[in-house]
């Protein structure tokens, strides 16, 4: 029988433990990958393909772009179109939507 206090003891355990392995399974988003081909994803914003997304104009990065969801300063972070992937702060799509 488990009594409350342990089994308040073993919240803070649990959360630390699901927020690890959620850190663990967050990858990079892949340029080959179909979604982020389709969206000319880069992980260099200079190396856009300026013929295909004529949109891409230089300054424009996933760091200052509203679906980012990195925190300033980082090298990587999510991006609300790809779930739980990183992309890099340095990187471009053609979803590019300037941060107000």
């Amino acid at each position: 029988m488990t009594t409350r206090r342990s089994f308040i003891r073993i919240i803070p355990i649990t959360a630390l433990a699901t927020f690890a392995a959620q850190s663990a399974f967050a990858a990079d988003v892949d340029p080959k990958d179909p979604q982020a081909a389709a969206l000319g994803y880069v992980t260099d914003a200079t190396k856009a393909d300026k013929a295909k997304f004529p949109k891409y104009a230089a300054g424009q990065l996933c760091s200052n772009c509203q679906l980012y969801q990195g925190k300033p300063g980082e090298a990587s972070g999510p991006c609300a179109l790809f779930g739980v992937k990183s992309v890099a702060a340095k990187g471009w799509c053609s979803a590019y939507v300037k941060k107000a």
